[in-house]
């Protein structure tokens, strides 16, 4: 049995709220977690397979140019080692998210510094590794590599999809009151996930079985596929533990291809898993950003005009692009407005997509900006944003569907005193200690994606969900287990969830913030369907059945599941497609933020205090889920803010600071005690079951609230991020004297 819903028109039935067993928007533990805290859940390189040898990538010591030689002689002559391999279905870069084809491969011609060329397996890792670094290699370079963004003005492409010219923004600046004409750079990130890419490919005969650690198995599959030019239906891939991703999984990467040729190549399973340092320089890298925003606005704060055209860099023949104006199109209103994005093509590890693509970099400069306008015009930051949000979207004309901005704004402001700060920077100091509050708004966007799940009502009165949606410790396995429980009315261990298998129906794969409403529309469909069953089995109407605890209650006294199904066994299979209501109403998620800072008037040393958010997402599945997403986001916003930045060298264009003792993340002494308040909402636009995406909103914006609190700090605006030492200290107060 099939249940299919294309969401083209909104849904406003709101069953979820009606069900008896009540399970759904609870901070119900996660099913998966003793098995993680106990040490039980398999990761990708946990995986116990007979007869495993070990594979270490070898990687280009150029950033452009082409492989002339690889020496294998030498290192084969040792018997440990099993082969060097150099097939030229080797990736010479990542899959972008989504790709669903195999992105760039052969190994001869060099893109980058760090560029996998070849693989050379042998019986431990310790002996790959070593013959590894030991390979020696033959380039032919070639002089015209590019490394500087900003310097690479001649290589640069303007995609059409992204270039707004709506209005006259010049004349409107021109005649403003109050106007902000600046330039913002953010430097480039990594997702830097606590687990390193990993891969085991195994034969038997024409069929492989990859296990490893990737988001989206639906497109990985065919993406592997096509780079083996064998057929999809002859790979089973199995992640049914992810130990973060950030999107760095979302894509196929090159360990993935080498492990399955070479496991084919010598008849073992083969394991290639990456360094850290691999890790940064193999898979993709938020792209640094340029960007140049302008606003303009009346004595009364109502924008007038909005400008923010950003420059970012990728790749040679790579299409995706950093989506810095992402939010920026629908979030404020203007009617004169300049949006645009130029592409630096240069030799760097390859830029796609990281946490929340465009409004992690594009969000909180715009909050940035929004916060000087605020006070050139002497208006509350909170009650500039309120001013400016508008009825309909600026540049489609089409209507919002849920918005719960202003009240993020509100409650926000509320619980987090802002009526208290005060509004003169430098004006409040602790001893050493200048004491700043700042705030910010968030947005960003909301994607349904189609998604397919098996639900199961055994004979026994139990179910199981299967999908190959993956977990990448956002919570997929307790959501998908609440949605089926109280569809069905059951107690959660009377439901198991298996993911990550691609024998299970495609879901679609974590990323983009749309796992959860769309495999979870897709679970809640199938037991739509299996209710139906029930109820003919019962001789009454869908509507009218009661579950609840195992067992249904239609106005006769209640009969346990497995009675009714009497031996048998129900499945259905969801399938939800997104439609009309995605192109005709704007759909998004907000927040707020708000944080209080303090910074040392002698060192320019940073603290973050306090840290408050207030968001929007639609129904919330699971409270303690979501909100241990929106504290992640939060506290990648801090990381942002003030540590964390790619260092390249700009001589060969490598990552200089290529793991996680020189790429600053924070740690626990950086974090604050941080507040998060979940708005109830329901939007009934966004999906059957009415919930929204929020695993990336919590980091669009958040680091502009600590740098608008650093600025009302010491008066100082850092607008080159991040907030390092260097860029306080000659403005503080304690230094002028």
């Amino acid at each position: 049995m099939n249940a299919h819903r294309k969401m083209d028109k909104p849904d406003t039935r709101n069953r979820l709220d009606d069900m008896s067993q009540g399970l759904v928007g609870t901070a119900m533990d996660r099913p998966d977690g003793p098995l993680k805290v106990s040490g039980q859940a398999t990761y990708a390189h946990e995986w116990e397979v007979p007869d495993m040898v070990h594979g270490v990538l070898v990687r280009a010591t150029i950033s452009k140019g082409r492989v002339t030689d690889v020496a294998s002689d030498e290192i084969l002559a040792d018997d440990a080692i099993h082969a060097v391999i150099t097939d030229d279905r080797l990736l010479r870069r990542p899959a972008q998210g989504g790709a669903n084809e195999a992105p760039p491969q052969g190994s001869k011609q060099v893109d980058y510094f760090g560029q996998p060329i070849a693989l050379v397996v042998a019986d431990t890792f310790e002996q790959a590794r070593h013959a590894a670094n030991n390979l020696k290699i033959g380039y032919e370079t070639e002089g015209n590599a590019a490394f500087d963004p900003e310097a690479a003005a001649t290589e640069t492409d303007k995609p059409e999809d992204d270039q707004l010219d709506q209005g006259d923004l010049d004349q409107a600046m021109r005649n403003a009151a109050f106007t902000v004409d600046q330039v913002y750079r953010t430097p480039g990130h990594n997702s830097a996930a606590m687990e390193p890419h990993c891969a085991i490919a195994s034969w038997e005969g024409d069929k492989l079985t990859l296990r490893g650690s990737y988001q989206m198995l639906n497109f990985n599959i065919n993406e592997l596929a096509d780079a083996l030019h064998i057929s999809a239906d002859n790979i089973r891939m199995l992640s049914p533990f992810v130990g973060g991703g950030f999107g760095s999984k979302l894509g196929l990467s090159p360990e993935a291809v080498a492990a399955a040729i070479a496991a084919k190549e010598i008849g073992l399973p083969v394991c290639v898993t990456l360094s850290r340092q691999q890790v940064f320089e193999t898979t993709m890298r938020r792209s640094e950003t340029h960007q140049h925003v302008r606003l303009s606005c009346g004595e009364d704060g109502v924008l007038t005009g909005l400008g923010h055209e950003c420059l970012v860099s990728n790749l040679p023949g790579e299409e995706f692009y950093e989506p810095v104006t992402q939010a920026t199109h629908f979030l404020y209103g203007g009617k004169n407005r300049k949006l645009g994005i130029e592409v630096a093509r240069l030799n760097r590890t390859c830029g796609g997509s990281v946490r929340a693509p465009g409004e992690a970099v594009g969000m909180q400069v715009l909050e940035n900006a929004m916060d000087e306008l605020a006070e050139a015009a002497g208006i509350d930051p909170v009650e500039l944003r309120k001013r400016n949000i508008p009825e309909q979207h600026p540049e489609k004309d089409i209507p919002y569907s849920s918005r719960r901005f202003t009240e993020a704004l509100d409650e926000g402001a509320k619980r987090f005193g802002w009526d208290k700060r005060n509004a003169k920077p430098g004006n409040l100091r602790e001893g050493d200690w200048l004491i700043g509050h700042g705030m910010a708004g968030a947005a960003r966007i909301n994607i349904l994606s189609e998604a397919k799940a098996k639900v199961t009502l055994l004979a026994n009165g139990s179910a199981v969900v299967e999908t190959d949606m993956t977990d990448i410790g956002t919570g997929t396995y307790a959501i998908l287990t609440q949605i089926a429980c109280d569809m069905l009315g059951l107690p959660a261990d009377k439901v198991e969830t298996k993911l990550g298998d691609t024998d299970f129906p495609a879901g679609p794969g974590s990323g983009g913030s749309w796992g959860a409403s769309s495999s979870g529309s897709a679970v809640f469909l199938a037991c739509e369907e299996i209710r139906r069953k029930l109820a003919d089995k019962l001789g009454s109407d869908e509507r009218d059945l009661e579950l609840a605890d195992g067992k249904a209650g239609t106005g006769e006294p209640a009969q346990s599941l497995a009675v009714i199904l009497d031996g048998e066994e129900i499945s259905a299979i969801g399938h939800i497609e997104p439609g009309k209501t995605l192109e005709d109403w704007q759909q998004a998620t907000y927040g707020s933020y708000f944080a209080e800072v303090a910074v040392n008037a002698i060192t320019g040393e940073t603290r973050v205090k306090r840290m408050l958010g207030v968001f929007g997402a639609g129904r919330i599945l699971n409270e303690k889920t979501a909100t241990s997403q929106c504290y992640g986001g939060m506290i990648w916003g801090i990381g942002s803010a003030l540590t964390e930045e790619l260092a390249f060298d700009n001589r060969d264009g490598h990552i200089v600071n290529h793991d996680l003792a020189e790429y600053h993340i924070p740690v626990n002494l950086d974090v604050p005690q941080i507040e998060v308040v979940l708005l109830k909402e329901r939007d009934e636009f966004a999906s059957p079951i009415q919930a929204k995406g929020i695993g990336e909103l919590g980091i669009c914006g958040a680091a502009a609230a600590v740098t608008n609190a650093i600025y009302n700090a010491t008066g100082i605006r850092v607008r080159d991020y991040p907030a390092t030492l260097d860029k306080l200290l000659e403005g503080l107060p304690d230094q002028q004297q």
